[in-house]
C-alpha cells in the first residue's frame, strides 16, 4: 500500500499546522457531547490536535504503518483500520466528520462519500482538497510536469466531484479557498510555494505522495537540477510569478446530508 511506504518517517515533515486545525474546527461547527470521525487520519496528527481542542474523535485509515504511528503517539484515541468505502460503523454513528487531503486517493469516490454520509447522524462533513485548476497553477508544473499531470489526473474533476456528492445524497453548504502561508508547518505538496528550497530536501519529498509515488526518478533528478539552478540565478521568481493565481491553493468543502 502506497501510504505504508510514505508512512515511514512521515512525521518528520508532516506536522500538524494549528491554523489549518482551527479552520477545520470552525467549519465543522462542533457541538458539545458529540462524536466525530477523522476519515483517512494518517498518523493522527490533526486528529490529536483537534481532540486537544475539545473534539471527541475516532480515527480511521487503511494504512497499517500510519495507524501504528498514530497508536504509538496517541494511545488514548480510538484508531481503526478500514477501507473508506466500507466503514465499520453503524448508520448515524457520528455527529460530523473530517477528511483532509485524501479524496484523490479513493478509488471509488462516490462510494467513499456515501459511506461517510451513511455514518453521519447529522452535522457537517469538512473536506480539504485541491481542484485540478488550482493544481495547474502550482509552479511545480514547470519542473515536474509528468508527476504533476499524474497528480492532477488523480483528482476528481469538478463534474465528477459534484456527481459523487449527489450520489452520496450530500449537499454542499460551504466552500472556501485556502492559500499556503509563508511559514507552513505541514509540508504537503505545495508547502514550498513561497520557499522553493524545501523541495531540495529528500525528507520533504518522501512525505509527499506526488514525489513518493507518482514521480519517476529521472524526472525528479532533472527537475531538481533545474530548480536548483533557477534558485541560484533568481529565475525562480519569474517562474513563480508566471504561475500565480488568485484562486487559492487548496479548497475546503463543507457538506451535509440532504
Amino acid at each position: 500500500m502506497k501510504y505504508d511506504t510514505i508512512g515511514v518517517g512521515y512525521d518528520a515533515t508532516r506536522r500538524p499546522d494549528p491554523r489549518l486545525a482551527e479552520r477545520i474546527l470552525a467549519l465543522l461547527e462542533p457541538v458539545t457531547d458529540a462524536r466525530y470521525l477523522d476519515v483517512a487520519c494518517g498518523t493522527g496528527n490533526y486528529t490529536h490536535l483537534l481532540q486537544a481542542r475539545g473534539l471527541n474523535l475516532v480515527g480511521v485509515d487503511e494504512s497499517t504503518t500510519m495507524l501504528h504511528a498514530a497508536r504509538a503517539k496517541y494511545p488514548a484515541i480510538a484508531w481503526l483500520q478500514a477501507d473508506v468505502a466500507d466503514l465499520p460503523f453503524g448508520d448515524g454513528s457520528f455527529d460530523g466528520a473530517i477528511c483532509t487531503q485524501a479524496i484523490h486517493h479513493f478509488p471509488d469516490l462516490a462510494r467513499a462519500l456515501s459511506e461517510m454520509a451513511r455514518v453521519l447522524r447529522a452535522g457537517r462533513l469538512v473536506i480539504l482538497t485541491a481542484t485540478r485548476d488550482q493544481m495547474r497553477h502550482y509552479w511545480l508544473n514547470a519542473y515536474f510536469p509528468q508527476a504533476m499531470r499524474r497528480a492532477i489526473d488523480q483528482l476528481p474533476s469538478d463534474r465528477q466531484l459534484q456527481a459523487a456528492i449527489d450520489q452520496a445524497q450530500l449537499r454542499i453548504v460551504g466552500s472556501e479557498p485556502w492559500s499556503v502561508p509563508r511559514d507552513p508547518i505541514d509540508l504537503f505538496l505545495y508547502s514550498g510555494k513561497h520557499n522553493p528550497r524545501l523541495y531540495l530536501d529528500a525528507r520533504v519529498r518522501q512525505g509527499i505522495s506526488t514525489f513518493a509515488n507518482l514521480a519517476e526518478a529521472n524526472e525528479v533528478e532533472t527537475g531538481l537540477a533545474g530548480l536548483q539552478r533557477d534558485i541560484a540565478t533568481g529565475t525562480i521568481a519569474q517562474v513563480m510569478a508566471r504561475y500565480a493565481s488568485a484562486a487559492g491553493d487548496y479548497l475546503f468543502l463543507v457538506a451535509q446530508r440532504t
